[in-house]
């Protein structure tokens, strides 16, 4: 898993954890740039494959600055940080792409905003 475009900038939360370091550990191996915007307040809470580090002590609220620098989201999985994103994302007319995420409704009909992902590497 992770992003596999050469020369291509991963902007992420970046924070340790499983799939986070999955995707800048690929973009890495990919040729590319891995950018981490972090919650806290120290370099440390980001992973080993983070090339730039952009520390916020905003926690969640960063996730406006996460999406506001994207070309496009891809939202795995995810809790109610990720939904922010979403919602931002979609707000802002930026593209999202879901693996396992969020099925949005409005007024109880469902929308179909996110452009699903069935694996990681096929649409």
């Amino acid at each position: 898993m992770g992003a596999s475009w050469p020369g291509a900038v991963l902007c992420w939360c970046a924070v340790a954890g499983r799939r986070h370091e999955a995707a800048c550990r690929g973009a890495k191996a990919a040729g590319g740039l891995t950018v981490g915007i972090l919650p806290g307040t120290t370099r440390r809470d980001a992973n080993r494959y983070v090339d730039i580090p952009i520390v916020t002590g905003m926690g969640e609220a960063r996730n406006v600055l996460v999406v506001q620098s994207a070309q496009a989201v891809i939202a795995i999985h995810g809790e109610y940080g990720t939904l922010s994103e979403i919602a931002h994302a979609l707000k802002l007319g930026i593209p999202v792409v879901g693996l396992h995420t969020w099925n949005l409704a409005k007024d109880g009909h469902p929308r179909q905003a996110i452009v699903r992902a069935q694996t990681p590497r096929k649409r």
